[in-house]
């Protein structure tokens, strides 16, 4: 039985990726109107007529995410059970059911009815935190093997601080980066690191979203780093904490790398792509370092 939830809770998290990654798909591809205004149906047909590239990528979208959904019930159900031992597995069975599904909405009403841009902007976040929970009940999983090691590790005040600081503050970083999105505002600055060559300040409102996205993103940057710096000098003995760090830096400079490439590559659809990617595996990462936060004692 636990050979089988751990293939469920594997094949789960990559189904939830790949959620993520559809759905910015959908968004860089501008393929949110391809099936129109008929959800869950495309133009109202079970079988759609008139095949566009938009239409396809809309309802490939929209089949994963139906799989997905039952593959989260089925792991919510299972671990609710299995894990019941484990005080945090049934509050994330819970979390992760329930924002998949009001993601979903989320989509359809945009879809049907339309959406202002800062509430589209919501919708990535919401599949991140769904997909966050089931990669924290996967290692959870796993976990039941003593693969992980979370109850044991100790934290100074200083450490918690950084761990509740930046996944709260990732959340919002997450939030201007789907804003610049919707808001089509990625290639508002041409150049890095300034809007403009001539000038320091933006001057319109998508260079103003551009901007604060990419301050809110050095800022991460380098908290990540402070972060990093401190489990260096204090937590190399503890390797959850210390190689979790570390993750979370290669993967913060991945994703800054990336995000500068975007604008040298005029929106490279792969690159844009493998941002979203990024930032999908540096919050699971820093969702981990909380789950350890919570359980560990203080030093």
């Amino acid at each position: 039985m636990q050979r089988g939830l751990k293939w469920l809770a594997v094949s789960t998290t990559l189904v939830m990726l790949l959620i993520l990654l559809g759905g910015a798909l959908v968004t860089k591809t501008e393929s949110g109107a391809g099936c129109g205004k008929s959800w869950p149906l495309c133009h109202g047909e079970l079988i759609p007529s008139d095949i566009t590239p938009e239409l396809v990528i809309e309802l490939s979208h929209r089949v994963v995410s139906g799989a997905g959904g039952l593959l989260v019930l089925a792991l919510s159900v299972w671990s609710w059970f299995a894990l019941k031992h484990i005080k945090e597995a049934r509050f994330l069975a819970v979390v992760s059911f329930f924002f998949l599904l009001l993601q979903a909405l989320i989509g359809a009403a945009a879809v049907v009815w339309g959406q202002s841009d800062a509430v589209l902007a919501l919708h990535f976040g919401i599949s991140l935190i769904s997909f966050a929970s089931v990669f924290l009940l996967t290692l959870m999983v796993f976990e039941v093997d003593k693969k992980f090691d979370a109850s044991s590790v100790l934290l100074d005040s200083k450490m918690k601080f950084h761990i509740y600081g930046i996944i709260i503050y990732s959340y919002i970083v997450v939030y201007t980066g789907a804003l610049v999105r919707h808001t089509n505002a990625s290639l508002a600055c041409p150049s890095v690191p300034f809007c403009s060559q001539n000038r320091f300040f933006p001057v319109q409102m998508h260079e103003w979203v551009q901007m604060g996205h990419r301050f809110a993103a050095t800022l991460i940057f380098v908290w990540i780093l402070i972060a990093f710096i401190h489990a260096y000098k204090y937590y190399r003995n503890q390797k959850v904490v210390y190689y979790g760090w570390m993750v979370a830096f290669i993967l913060v400079s991945l994703q800054a790398i990336s995000g500068v490439m975007i604008i040298f590559t005029r929106l490279n659809l792969f690159v844009a792509l493998l941002h979203a990617l990024i930032i999908s595996c540096l919050f699971g990462v820093l969702s981990y370092l909380t789950l350890v936060a919570t359980r560990s004692k203080t030093k």
